[in-house]
């Protein structure tokens, strides 16, 4: 699964060259970087307008709800969808064929299990250029039976793991090659599963971090740190 992620370049960034950051959100103050980015919290995700084609850069909630869902507090959220089910499952279906999106990332975690009783020992996962890149994600926009707000969420799409990462878990999040973006934000193309793969091992890195990630309370540059 992917349950963590770090968000700490510039927005501007994090556009990955093809999204326009939306202003409204820096007329107050900048937003801080997140290296402990984790579900239920706001991060920055590429949308496409679907008549427009312009593409943005805007905050979303970390955890799907569906359209269609009439609670009030919805308990249910997925933060993940698996490429096997993300296009033929009712909770996911309609978003993956209309309203895909980028999740731009500077890193993202997984946890490996240790041979012993002790907890999960974290790696942080990035590419080995250091630039940021995207991982493929679905969104939704959810109206507050209550309030009528509208409320915009997001979940990542995750594969098998592939060469690299499956040493320490069996799944990973599904990235994106840059030449793969516009056909997966494009409202065209309503099945783009060749997409949803493991991504080739050569170009990432992965290294163990601090158990201080466990704690989304912890937010800080430290957390990248290599542990020994």
């Amino acid at each position: 699964m992917c349950g963590r992620i770090t968000q700490k370049s510039n927005p501007k960034v994090l556009g990955l060259k093809i999204a326009t950051l939306v202003e409204p959100l820096y007329q107050t103050e900048p937003i801080p970087p997140r290296y402990n980015g984790a579900p239920g919290q706001q991060h920055w995700v590429i949308r496409q307008h679907p008549q427009t084609g312009e593409r943005h850069l805007d905050r979303l909630w970390w955890g799907l709800i569906p359209h269609w869902t009439k609670e009030i507090a919805p308990k249910h959220k997925p933060i993940n969808a698996t490429a096997e089910r993300v296009a033929s499952a009712p909770m996911f279906r309609a978003a993956y064929a209309r309203r895909r999106c980028l999740v731009p990332v500077d890193n993202f975690f997984e946890w490996a299990k240790t041979g012993g009783k002790g907890p999960k020992q974290p790696y942080a996962v990035a590419m080995k250029t250091g630039e940021p890149f995207a991982l493929a994600g679905i969104w939704e926009s959810w109206r507050h039976p209550e309030t009528d707000d509208i409320v915009r969420t997001f979940c990542v799409i995750t594969t098998a793991a592939n060469g690299l990462i499956a040493g320490i878990h069996d799944r990973m999040p599904v990235i994106l090659d840059p030449q793969s973006y516009d056909r997966w934000l494009s409202p065209i193309e309503p099945d783009p599963r060749d997409l949803l793969v493991p991504y080739p091992d050569a170009p990432i890195t992965l290294w163990p971090i601090s158990l201080r990630i466990n704690s989304f309370a912890n937010d800080d540059a430290a957390l990248l740190e290599r542990m020994a």
